[in-house]
């Protein structure tokens, strides 16, 4: 019975192991598929954007968010009507300030497409993304890190600095993501995912987004008024369109 109970053990365990990803595809396929079926579609809340300033105020402006995934992000930022805010469609992002359109360029969304876009567009359509978000994908390690495990995808063990990203282990969803500073490419860009809650058909939602450079805190977003799978037409998403009635 012991060496029964011994064979068993063995197996399980190598049938875990052959189920554990080892490379970034396999990661983002793990993700796909499975959340693929029940990930929620379209996503609207009410956000806090705080801005922590060098003299350590801070500012904080109210903005409303949608989403039509995979791909769509409007962020209005103040009152809607006042027509100031943003779209990320398709991989091109468009910035208004008055309603009127200030700037159009191509601008692929890290966050939405790790955080969300993942679970809803085929993998190879993923992966060619990590090309244009300068992700070396023949680049992984597993790391321990705050009691959790998870998937490094895009730099070697010790490298914080390199642009890379974190996959939850168990849950497989995003947690972390480090790249140079765009303004300062010696100084690190991290963006967190805090505080998950599981939605409405067992998707997940960060409701609590970090920005630091450096390791301090510079911007941060609370989210409230979540709606999940709400109806949004394709018009709210409509460059030609951002002012709405």
């Amino acid at each position: 019975m012991r060496h029964l109970f011994a064979v068993a053990v063995a197996v399980l365990t190598v049938a875990s192991a052959a189920q554990t990803p080892t490379t970034t595809e396999q990661v983002i396929a793990a993700m796909h598929g499975r959340y693929s079926q029940n990930w929620y579609r379209t996503l609207t809340f009410e956000q806090q954007s705080i801005t922590h300033k060098p003299d350590g105020t801070s500012s904080t402006e109210t903005w409303q968010e949608a989403m039509l995934l995979p791909g769509r992000l409007r962020i209005d930022m103040g009152v809607p009507s006042a027509g100031n805010g943003a779209l990320f469609v398709n991989g091109r992002e468009y910035l208004y300030k008055a309603g009127k359109l200030v700037k159009d360029r191509d601008e692929l969304n890290p966050l939405l497409v790790l955080g969300f876009d993942v679970y809803g567009q085929p993998v190879d359509v993923t992966m060619g993304q990590l090309k244009t978000l300068h992700v070396d994908a023949s680049t992984m390690h597993e790391e321990q890190w705050n009691g959790r495990g998870y998937f490094v995808v895009g730099a070697k063990v010790g490298d914080t600095h390199t642009a890379q990203f974190w996959i939850d282990k168990e849950r497989l969803y995003f947690v972390r993501m480090l790249q140079p500073d765009e303004k300062d490419p010696k100084s690190t860009e991290e963006f967190l995912f805090e505080d998950y809650k599981q939605v409405e058909g067992g998707g997940w939602l960060s409701e609590h987004v970090v920005m630091n450079i450096d390791g301090k805190l510079v911007f941060e977003e609370k989210y409230s008024k979540v709606q999940v799978n709400p109806k949004l037409s394709e018009g709210l998403f409509d460059p030609q369109r951002f002012v709405q009635p």
